[in-house]
Order: C-alpha cells, then sequence, then structure tokens
C-alpha cells in the first residue's frame, strides 16, 4: 500500500507545498497569489495531476515490456463554469511517447497505460472525499 499526502501552508505571503509519499517528503515551489492562495489553481493542479501521472505510469509500464522511453510529453485540458463547487467538464488529454519500439508497440503502450493510470481512474470511477478534521485559530 502506497500512503500519499499534500501539504499547503498559506499566509503572511509565503506559500509551501509538501509532497509525502510513504515517508518520503519533497517540497515543490508554487508562489503564493497577492491577496492570499496559491497562484496555481485546483484546476491546474488536478490536471497537472492527471498528466504526470500518465507520464510516470508510461515510464513503470514500460519497463515492464522492456521498451525504453526517451521522452514523454502530455497536455490536458477541461473546463470549469466558473460557479463556487462546479465539477471540471470535458476532461481530454494528448500524449507523445518516444521510444525504443515500433509505433505500435508504442500505441499499445500507451492505451494500456490509459487503464491502469491511478489518477484517470480515480475521477473515472468517483471516490469518497471527506472532509477529516477542522481547526480554527482566532486571533481577535
Amino acid at each position: 500500500m502506497i500512503a500519499a499526502k499534500a501539504q499547503v501552508k498559506n499566509g503572511g505571503g509565503e506559500h509551501s507545498v509538501v509532497l509525502i509519499t510513504n515517508d518520503h517528503a519533497r517540497s515543490i515551489t508554487i508562489p503564493p497569489k497577492d491577496g492570499g492562495g496559491s497562484s496555481a489553481n485546483g484546476a491546474e493542479l488536478l490536471f497537472l495531476a492527471l498528466a504526470t501521472c500518465y507520464c510516470n505510469d508510461i515510464y513503470r509500464e514500460a519497463a515492464k515490456r522492456s521498451i525504453a522511453v526517451r521522452s514523454v510529453q502530455v497536455e490536458v485540458e477541461g473546463t470549469f463554469d466558473g460557479a463556487p463547487g462546479s465539477t471540471a467538464q470535458n476532461i481530454a488529454y494528448s500524449a507523445t511517447v518516444e521510444a525504443n519500439a515500433m509505433e505500435d508497440a508504442i500505441i499499445d503502450l500507451m492505451k494500456h497505460t490509459d487503464t491502469v493510470a491511478e489518477i484517470q481512474n480515480t475521477l473515472r470511477m468517483g471516490t469518497t472525499v471527506t472532509l477529516k478534521s477542522m481547526t480554527a485559530v482566532s486571533t481577535g
């Protein structure tokens, strides 16, 4: 089992993002937005998660097939209607994979990877998301 966690701390003109998988933590740089919050919005990060998942999984699945991947490019797009609480619509992604295999083998790898990409499958199947705890700190 893999345990993953993302932590965001924002305030005082600072924005900190830490990603943790099992016990391995690493920071990524995302600047704060003027007025508070992150300069990257949730839709962008959701689409980044989809792109990253597919990219990583291409390498994982290629290794199982003894295919050496030289490069992967993934672009994810979609829309939100702009209303608070709205869900993403029309999410689609395109990928280009360069590898040391015949074109049909690379296409087969790409199609297979689409079926085993965890983030894609999470969105396709839906999952429960729960607000686990809340802490309010009064400063006034």
